[in-house]
């Protein structure tokens, strides 16, 4: 059974190509055709004060069209981009497919941003237009160059449209044709060092971005999708939007703070059949008496952003009956290491590559390496579901790319090997990046908060392990001479990071120390923090 399986994966491999469309857009290729096609449920929401409201692809094609003819008529065009910063509700699908309908590029963002994260996406992107909740327009008052805005909700606010789809805007719109390596959406995310950096895909990547979906999740026209991502991460865009309705499937969205009674509940009375949650939320599920829910719909469960434990993935699929397969990806390439229904999972593995996708392990010497040898894992290029690069900044992208005997190969950040079946395993980060209950954080960020306290003279911020999350935040402080250290002084430090970043990067654990860490020239040397952190610990790596 193994063999033949592998047999079967290894073929399709080497003979497989995803072949791009010249022109693609997401809005009329995959939302009106659909409903051209089959109209069905494409979305189900409820939130947890109990309201619900249900749409069908015909419903969102119509709502779309609405709010592309609004936009138009404000002044939005191919090209333009826009902050689009809304929670877990419809407005956020409706919002994203209407913008692409235009050809203009959208940005999303969860709500958790400060004004200054948002002035500095605003800035950076070159943004004239954003659509928020009305609780969230005071968080652009210094972005003067947004000159497009609109609140899903009624606003007071007179520089604030509220919207409002009625009958007055028509419900036929003529989409843009966007060819394959045209811009299409913009995701930010943390960087190891300075400021977030902004992930440029194309419509080339938006139609590839359905391969997982169909390989590792087996998406059909029945299912029920679940993905509990936040709205501003990648992992929503492929989990809740492009993957799911590209196949046709009806997408679950709730808007509710997680508790896990009502995850399994809700999961039991939407028959969820394909769930899709961070290992944090399986840590907590399996805690539960998962038995006293039916759960007789959901046929499978998956899982990205952080490793879920091979106990974990036992005990799910013990108490719940579906099997949980991780998966691997960055947001500048998507999910392209996954565990597959098709074949054997190995405990503590990645998985294998998606069809049409080739992964090498380098060493330090930009050589490539052969199977158990820990190296660099690095993607083959070109490859469908790879970024345009980082957003006006060639220099930092090139960087990030090397070339082996005439290839080119993306640096992923990771390290990992590959046993002899192909399986890959990772083996840590190779730069300083957090990942914290499905979230990437940039030390940077969380050192800049810190530093702008009285009280702070230096920081070093790491990741740390921890059993529930996988990794935490944890900053290393040397305090000003007139400061002690203390408890209460830790919570101050912690909520002033909380007021001045996103705040969920706040540091969890601090630790006063005398000196830091630093190299010759006079850096920091993050990476002696971060293995004391980890040795000390022994639990591992998390990715």
């Amino acid at each position: 059974m193994r063999l033949n399986a592998m047999q079967n994966y290894a073929e399709t491999v080497r003979s497989f190509a995803l072949a791009i469309p010249e022109t693609f857009n997401f809005g009329k290729d995959v939302v009106d055709a659909q409903a051209a096609r089959h109209d069905k449920p494409a979305l189900i929401w409820c939130n947890s004060l109990g309201e619900e409201r249900r749409f069908n692809f015909s419903d969102i094609r119509r709502l779309t069209n609405q709010l592309a003819n609004l936009l138009t008529k404000k002044g939005l065009k191919k090209g333009d981009r826009v902050i689009v910063m809304l929670p877990r509700i419809p407005e956020w699908q409706i919002a994203l497919v209407a913008c692409m309908k235009i050809g203009a590029i959208p940005i999303p963002c969860i709500e958790m941003l400060t004004a200054k994260d948002v002035a500095f996406r605003v800035q950076h992107s070159g943004a004239i237009a954003a659509i928020t909740t009305a609780a969230n327009t005071h968080k652009f008052d210094a972005c003067s160059s947004v000159a497009i805005r609109l609140s899903v909700q009624d606003t007071k606010d007179p520089a604030w449209t509220s919207l409002s789809l009625s009958a007055t805007e028509s419900s036929d719109f003529e989409c843009a044709v966007l060819t394959a390596e045209e811009p299409a959406l913009l995701f930010y995310t943390s960087g190891s060092s300075g400021q977030p950096k902004g992930v440029l895909h194309s419509t080339r990547g938006i139609y590839s971005w359905r391969l997982s979906a169909a390989w590792w999740q087996t998406l059909v026209e029945d299912d029920i999708k679940w993905c509990t991502a936040d709205t501003g991460w990648a992992k929503a865009g492929t989990g809740i939007l492009f993957g799911p309705w590209s196949q046709g499937s009806c997408v679950f969205f709730y808007d509710g703070k997680f508790d896990p009674r009502e995850r399994l509940r809700l999961l039991a009375q939407y028959r969820i059949t394909v769930f899709c949650a961070p290992a944090t939320e399986f840590r907590h599920l399996v805690n539960e008496s998962v038995d006293t829910y039916d759960l007789s719909a959901l046929r499978l469960s998956v899982s990205a952003g952080e490793t879920v434990n091979p106990e974990i993935v036992h005990q799910w699929q013990a108490c719940s009956g579906s099997s949980l397969l991780d998966g691997y990806g960055q947001t500048e390439t998507l999910m392209t290491v996954l565990n597959y229904p098709c074949l054997p999972v190995k405990a503590g593995s990645m998985g294998q590559p998606i069809p049409g996708t080739h992964f090498e392990i380098l060493s330090e010497e930009n050589t490539l390496l052969g199977p158990n040898q820990v190296g660099h894992l690095v993607m083959r290029l070109p490859n469908p579901q790879f970024m345009l690069g980082y957003w006006n900044d060639p220099v930092r992208t090139r960087q990030n790319i090397r070339s082996i005997h005439g290839v080119d190969y993306w640096l992923t950040g990771d390290l990992a090997s590959r046993d002899l079946e192909g399986y890959l395993f990772y083996a840590g980060r190779s730069d300083d990046m957090i990942s914290s209950a499905g979230y990437r954080i940039g030390p940077t960020e969380v050192e800049n908060a810190l530093i702008e306290h009285p009280a702070v003279t230096e920081s070093a911020v790491v990741a740390s392990p921890d059993p529930e999350r996988g990794e935490i935040v944890k900053a290393f402080v040397v305090l000003h001479p007139s400061f002690a250290p203390s408890e209460e002084l830790v919570k101050a430090l912690q909520q002033h990071v909380q007021r001045h970043t996103a705040p969920y990067k706040y540091p969890r654990q601090i630790e006063f120390v005398a000196s830091l860490p630093k190299n010759p020239s006079g850096k920091i040397m993050r990476r002696v923090l971060r293995d004391q952190e980890f040795n000390q610990k022994n639990i591992g790596s998390h990715s």
